[in-house]
């Protein structure tokens, strides 16, 4: 077992755990010069459609999605079937002023399931002054808290969207990651980043898993990739495994699979501003 059992029982109650080591130094780096040549041939940075569903785009990260090393921890807290929903690249260049306003995912990805969770991976020192995640414990108990898109230019996210509610920032919870590390949080816990401070690039990749018994209920159609155990349930069109980076079939496929994600995070947006 990976996580040991009070790291278990933190899951549980605070919604987290942190840090995870996964990779060598020397295969984060590897993965990081594979992301960073694609950056190269497109001017310096993934198009922003590339950023979600992103597994079936690179081989490489179709390869790591399905890695035991992520996936027992995993395992130990949603069970034996394991869906991937989404991967999602999180950039932030050097001194950039890009943020992340506090929120909880399960308000507009439309999964039924309360055992989504978040695996986030370094590529690149992950540091606070790097503007690391920061969770609020315990919120992924009880209500849904409300939310107001406010689509701020340099927010991260889709809409902007922000919770309105009282949070007593003293008690956010850093969880800084070294390269090669990984967190795993419950995608109900209210979490956020601030802006990157340091002189390398924050690179991470956040992978989405989620039980079979899940279903969309905001979007007509779906799409997600066994990576361990079986799927009794179906409600989610099955992925294909990409041959090699950018490959035909599987780019046909992110394709329809990209825009019904876009679908799905905008419903009831009064705007759609791109960023997917």
């Amino acid at each position: 077992m990976v996580l040991n059992v009070s790291e278990v029982s933190q899951f549980e109650v605070d919604g987290y755990v942190s840090p995870i080591s996964v990779l060598s130094v020397g295969e984060a780096n590897d993965l990081r010069h594979k992301l960073e040549a694609v950056e190269a041939r497109q001017n310096g940075a993934l198009y922003p459609e590339q950023r979600n569903k992103s597994f079936l785009l690179f081989k490489w990260l179709n390869d790591l999605v399905r890695d035991p090393r992520i996936l027992d921890p995993v395992t130990q807290l949603i069970g034996p079937d394991i869906l991937l929903w989404n991967t999602i690249f999180w950039i932030k260049e050097a001194g950039a002023q890009n943020f992340v306003s506090w929120h909880q995912d399960t308000k507009y990805w439309g999964l039924s399931s309360d055992k989504v969770v978040t695996a986030w991976l370094a590529l690149s020192p992950a540091s606070v002054e790097a503007g690391c995640m920061k969770v609020m414990s315990g919120t992924h108990r009880g209500e849904v808290l409300s939310h107001e898109d406010r689509y701020h230019a340099d927010n991260m996210l889709t809409r902007g969207q922000e919770i309105i509610d009282d949070l007593d920032e003293a008690k956010a919870v850093f969880m800084p990651l070294e390269v090669g590390e990984m967190s795993i949080h419950n995608y109900r816990l209210a979490h956020a980043s601030g802006p990157n401070g340091s002189t390398d690039r924050r690179i991470g990749i956040s992978m989405h898993f989620m039980p079979p018994d899940t279903q969309q209920i905001v979007g007509n159609w779906d799409c997600a990739m066994l990576v361990r155990g079986s799927d009794q349930y179906g409600h989610f069109e099955a992925t294909p495994i990409p041959a090699c980076d950018f490959d035909p079939p599987a780019v046909a496929f992110h394709k329809k699979a990209a825009k019904a994600i876009n679908e799905v995070l905008y419903a009831g947006a009064a705007v759609n501003d791109g960023k997917l």
